[in-house]
């Protein structure tokens, strides 16, 4: 029990003071980074092989989301001949 209450002061101490100093810090290189970057306010630096990458994603997503839609299409006709009498 002992242990425990030892560790109590110093995970106290790192919440209160560590970890939001931490943040704080984190956060300023992380704007001085996109400072020098040139992103202005509410703009985020990405490298183009990452928008690159990003952008086959979404052809490809596309290219998918237009076959399931021939399908559904083709489905729903097909559907909808069987019910008619």
């Amino acid at each position: 029990m002992d242990f425990l209450n030892f560790l109590n002061v110093p995970l106290i101490l790192f919440l209160t003071i560590g970890l939001p100093l931490w943040l704080l810090f984190h956060y300023i290189t992380k704007w001085k980074q996109m400072k020098q970057a040139g992103a202005g306010d509410g703009q985020t630096v990405v490298n183009r092989k990452e928008l690159l990458r990003l952008r086959e994603i979404a052809v490809s997503l596309d290219e998918r989301l237009e076959s399931l839609e021939t399908i559904l299409e083709a489905d729903a006709q097909a559907g909808d001949k069987n019910e008619t009498p």
